[in-house]
């Protein structure tokens, strides 16, 4: 079903002029690494047709690519790529809708099966593994680049947690490996990936000493708009600390709550096996099974995703 959705792709590839690649709202590497990694290859293998990049704002992570400027009218006729988005809500610049034709490239459950050409692969590590993999399968018609590989690289390197997580594979690894042979510095981009500013190693102390610790091995931590004013960090920093717990032996899965703006709690939840990822379909959310993301309104709703997630602790 792969190869065959494979063969899908790079035919309305090749049939179109301009195509627009699209990836979810605040961006994480494997986002922004599968996104430009394949407008990269596509640039190369076909240098005559227009490839843009859309999506708002990369935050911290401008090292590894940038926005393009988009009329509305490049979406006319266009091929729309939709990169490493589980479902439509998340979509970054709600203009998708408006191309020819809209394919959507994914490694997360396939809980909104939107557009034409759907490839969807929950087998694999990250969406950069299965763009990497679409370009190797593909190597008589598509170019790798130095660029692309540093791209989808990070990707991976993200989305494996450096390799330490469940999804890591011998295939991923064997593409990474292929990636590795072209030139860029893998140890520069560990080394940007892994950085951290004063502020946030502050915010980190403080996660380490206040996470509460259910019997369960439920462990949480809120961040009220108060506490992140006191560090002077941003929702998107916090993305540097939402594996740490997963140091700490008594801890089985835990959640991160931070504030918004408007009051409702960001969710970032993390398991060491447990499956996760129903409970955040509850409350405004999804992702894999052992890494999910949820929307709260307050803390009553907080609490509620808390009392759930010991639920799935005590069953294990």
């Amino acid at each position: 079903m792969t190869i065959e959705k494979y063969d899908q792709i790079l035919v309305a590839i090749k049939e179109s002029k301009t195509i627009i690649i699209h990836r979810h709202k605040n961006p994480d590497p494997d986002a922004l690494g599968s996104q430009g990694g394949l407008a990269e290859i596509i640039k190369a293998s076909f240098p005559a047709k227009k490839v843009l990049k859309t999506g708002g704002s990369v935050g911290d992570l401008a090292y590894l690519t940038t926005m393009d400027e988009i009329s509305d009218e490049d979406y006319q006729e266009a091929l729309v790529i939709v990169a490493d988005t589980a479902n439509t809500p998340r979509i970054s610049d709600e203009r998708y809708k408006n191309g020819k034709k809209l394919v959507k490239i994914d490694h997360h459950p396939n809980d909104d099966a939107y557009g034409d050409i759907v490839l969807v692969n929950t087998n694999a590590s990250s969406t950069s593994e299965i763009i990497a993999d679409f370009c190797f399968y593909n190597k008589d018609e598509l170019k790798m680049t130095d660029e692309a590989a540093k791209l989808l690289y990070a990707g991976i390197v993200g989305d494996t947690g450096r390799f330490l997580y469940p999804a890591t594979t011998p295939k991923t690894m064997r593409i990474v490996a292929d990636l590795m042979e072209f030139s860029f510095k893998p140890d520069e981009i560990n080394r940007k990936m892994t950085a951290m500013s004063q502020k946030v190693a502050h915010l980190s102390g403080y996660v380490l000493q206040n996470i509460a610790i259910d019997p369960s091995g439920v462990g949480k931590v809120i961040l009220t708009k108060a506490i992140m004013e006191q560090f002077g960090v941003t929702d998107a920093e916090t993305s540097a600390i939402v594996s740490l717990p997963s140091s700490i032996e008594d801890i089985v899965l835990w959640g991160i709550f931070v504030e918004q703006s408007d009051g409702h709690y960001r969710c970032r939840l993390r398991s060491k096996g447990p499956i996760i990822n129903e409970v955040a379909k509850k409350h405004d959310g999804g992702g894999h099974p052992l890494a999910s993301g949820a929307n709260a309104k307050d803390l009553v709703e907080v609490n509620e995703i808390i009392e759930q997630l010991i639920q799935v602790a005590e069953q294990r």
